[in-house]
């Protein structure tokens, strides 16, 4: 029986415009599911922005059964205000993916570009290119936010595959090398270190 593609849903979240993208992983294969945006910013009330975050995380989930949600991390700014109501609006998000069992994970914005492109001091546009061959697809978008909500996807895709580190790993130990209490001592137990005289 074959088994169906891990979907993975990216989010930027936004105050203004929240992006998201799914991306589907079939064995070796990585394909653009969806992208797009919420725009947010004609409504006024803080609040409502926040119910509707939430409805559209709901509706994404519900329709494609992502395995894992990837939020990017808030960057922090001196507008203390702003990163207040961007912290709500991640909230949001992330409480929508746990009702649905999901696990949200945060990636903080240049350790995506690390993982997507190599550099983490990446623009805009290099991480679009790069998407764009990664996943084959030429629309351009209208907003960046959706492919920077593509790029978390792919970046989770990517430290996903890392080897996890367990308690068990973690637990094995190296031996240790024995100490040389004298020189004799480390001559014998290193007799390849040893110049003979010519």
């Amino acid at each position: 029986m074959q088994q169906p593609p891990r979907i993975i849903l990216g989010i930027d979240p936004g105050t203004l415009v929240m992006g998201y993208g799914l991306i589907a992983i079939h064995k070796s294969n990585i394909t653009l599911v969806e992208m797009g945006v919420l725009q947010l910013a004609k409504r006024q009330e803080h609040s409502e922005r926040l119910e509707l975050i939430f409805r559209k995380m709901e509706s994404l989930i519900k329709l494609h059964t992502p395995v894992a949600v990837a939020i990017e991390a808030p960057f922090f700014g001196k507008n203390v205000q702003s990163m207040l109501k961007l912290g709500r609006a991640q909230g949001v998000a992330m409480a929508a993916a746990m009702m649905h069992g999901l696990q949200a994970v945060e990636y903080a914005p240049r350790k995506i570009k690390q993982s997507v492109t190599g550099r983490g001091n990446a623009s805009k546009e290099q991480v679009w290119a790069i998407l764009q061959h990664t996943l084959r697809f030429d629309d351009a978008p209208e907003f960046m936010d959706a492919t920077d909500a593509v790029a978390v996807a792919l970046c989770h895709h990517y430290q996903d595959r890392l080897p996890k580190i367990t308690a068990a790993s973690a637990a094995i130990k190296m031996p240790k090398a024995k100490k040389a209490t004298s020189w004799e001592s480390f001559i014998s137990q290193n007799p390849d270190r040893i110049a003979k005289k010519r």
